[in-house]
């Protein structure tokens, strides 16, 4: 019997250190060594304090601030350790009334009409950090007023923020909330 366990215990031993040690830390190793930003979390820096990431939204919610599109992460907007759709279909009661009340929140907030489907919905994973050319543009007024800036002043910056579709043909232009907002900061009125 001890013949039959021998090998079998050797086998499992062996592919435990082989695909649970030496693949994983070979794998990392290679991460840091040719993307370490990404490898790292694709952290965004500001003045020596980790402010972000480029990956993963932020809840800005100032009237001087671009807003990022709703989370779905639940009550903590944006937590990464939650990541997730609302699995909310079309026929959902929940959904209907969220997104009817996110509109009418909206409309009292200076948002340009009509009002983005960025600006009410969900992205996939409830952490998207891109909001749409649409969605930037309805917010130009709001944070122009709120930071005593010439309306022209905040569009240019969205046009200069505006990032095409990768490679020239997947997805769609947008603009990545964090970096607006950082820009912003950077302005003087």
């Amino acid at each position: 019997m001890l013949n039959h366990i021998r090998p079998a215990l050797t086998l499992l031993f062996a592919l435990t250190a082989l695909t649970g040690l030496a693949y994983p830390l070979a794998i990392t190793g290679i991460a840091q060594t040719v993307f370490p930003s990404e490898a790292n979390g694709s952290l965004v820096e500001h003045n020596g304090t980790i402010v972000g990431s480029k990956l993963i939204g932020q809840n800005f919610s100032s009237d001087k601030y671009f807003w990022p599109r709703p989370s779905a992460t639940g009550p903590d907007a944006y937590n990464a350790a939650a990541s997730s759709g609302s699995n909310l279909g079309t026929t959902s009661i929940k959904l209907r009334d969220r997104v009817a009340a996110d509109v009418e929140n909206l409309k009292t907030a200076d948002i340009g009409m009509p009002v983005p489907a960025d600006a009410v919905t969900t992205s996939g994973s409830g952490l998207d950090p891109h909001i749409s050319v649409d969605y930037a543009r309805a917010q130009i007024e709001r944070v122009a007023k709120a930071r005593g800036l010439p309306p022209q002043t905040v569009a240019d910056l969205v046009t200069t923020h505006l990032k095409g579709r990768d490679l020239g043909f997947i997805g769609e232009p947008r603009v990545t909330v964090l970096d607006i907002n950082m820009a912003l900061d950077s302005l003087k009125p």
